[in-house]
């Protein structure tokens, strides 16, 4: 699979909100997934492995009350590399309705994402 079919791909799974789907069917298991500085500690910053990932993504989806919208653009694909940018307007559980909007960066090798970054605001 070309970088821009797994482009594509994880595009139309993350629009349908099957983010656990897109990880399972598209990442490498030795995938890393890489978040600001900021937020780099704890459970949910940075991730090595598949499981972790995975384990990420259950954490972030249990905090989730209400998904109010939620925007994948079109795919930006240059050689093994792909960008996003991503909007979820959502409420979390005791922390209130937020408005997330970042920028993700892709790097596919062997027909698998062997890395995700995170781009965005800490507010």
């Amino acid at each position: 699979m070309s970088t821009e079919k797994v482009a594509k791909r994880l595009v139309e799974l993350c629009r349908e909100g099957k983010y656990e789907q897109a990880q399972q069917e598209l990442y490498a298991k030795d995938a890393i997934s890489i978040e600001p500085k900021e937020m780099a500690e704890g459970p949910m910053g940075n991730a090595k492995g598949l499981r972790a990932i995975l384990d990420k993504g259950h954490q972030f989806m249990e905090a989730l009350e209400t998904i109010h919208k939620n925007e994948v653009s079109e795919p930006v694909v240059a050689d093994g590399w792909f960008s996003v940018a991503m909007h979820l307007d959502a409420t979390m559980k005791g922390r209130g309705r937020t408005d997330m909007r970042e920028i993700c960066v892709y790097h596919v090798r062997n027909d698998k994402i062997v890395q995700e970054q995170f781009f965005y605001d800490v507010h």
